[in-house]
């Protein structure tokens, strides 16, 4: 079942990598006309979406990557390298909010994907499994969903207290902290690399 350690190291990439604050913005402004019932249904929608996402390409996304060759070593350098031109992206110029979609699919595109898995979180993910296992992962993927689910559902309540200006700055030190952990992730795929390399 794993340490409680892993269930703790696989929950924080993951969760920095969503930045569930960072985007409630776009998700109040996309969903700011609409009923009380209306938005509970598209963050039903958009946490399935995510969660379905995340789950699928959690089992399936290793095996594309074995028919490939592709090494955890490589991946990790790869999945670092675009974790860190994410996280540079939002510390230089923010969530930008995606083009207009109708009612019936914004849970769907933009919302549960790419705003709440994207390339960032799914890079994550994979990371995750090599380093902790397929369980704290999964855990992890289930208990960012919940938090998802209670941030957008009580988005209002959360805006009016945080502000707009903590939103951005809690999405500039989340930004910060998976730029972090891409450069250890890269550090740890490079010098994996090179020891197999010398041996």
């Amino acid at each position: 079942m794993g340490h409680w350690k892993d269930y703790l190291l696989a929950f924080i990439p993951i969760f920095v990598a969503i930045d569930v604050i960072g985007g409630l913005p776009i998700f109040l402004a996309l969903t700011q006309r609409l009923t009380y019932e209306e938005r509970g249904r598209i963050v039903r929608q958009s946490v399935f979406t995510a969660f379905s996402i995340a789950l699928g390409f959690l089992f399936v996304g290793k095996l594309v990557f074995s028919v490939l060759g592709v090494g955890v070593y490589d991946f990790q350098v790869a999945g670092g390298l675009i974790l860190l031109v994410f996280a540079v992206h939002d510390l230089l110029y923010g969530h930008k909010p995606p083009g207009s979609s109708t009612l019936d699919n914004i849970g769907i595109v933009p919302l549960g994907t790419p705003l709440l898995v994207g390339p960032a979180v799914l890079s994550a993910m994979l990371l995750c499994v090599d380093s902790y296992g397929y369980v704290p992962t999964t855990v992890s993927i289930v208990l960012n969903m919940l938090i998802v689910w209670t941030v957008f559902r009580h988005s209002t309540r959360i805006s009016s207290l945080v502000g707009e200006g903590g939103c951005l700055a809690f999405a500039k030190v989340a930004s910060a902290l998976l730029g972090a952990i891409a450069v250890m992730l890269i550090r740890k795929g490079v010098m994996a690399m090179i020891g197999l390399a010398a041996t």
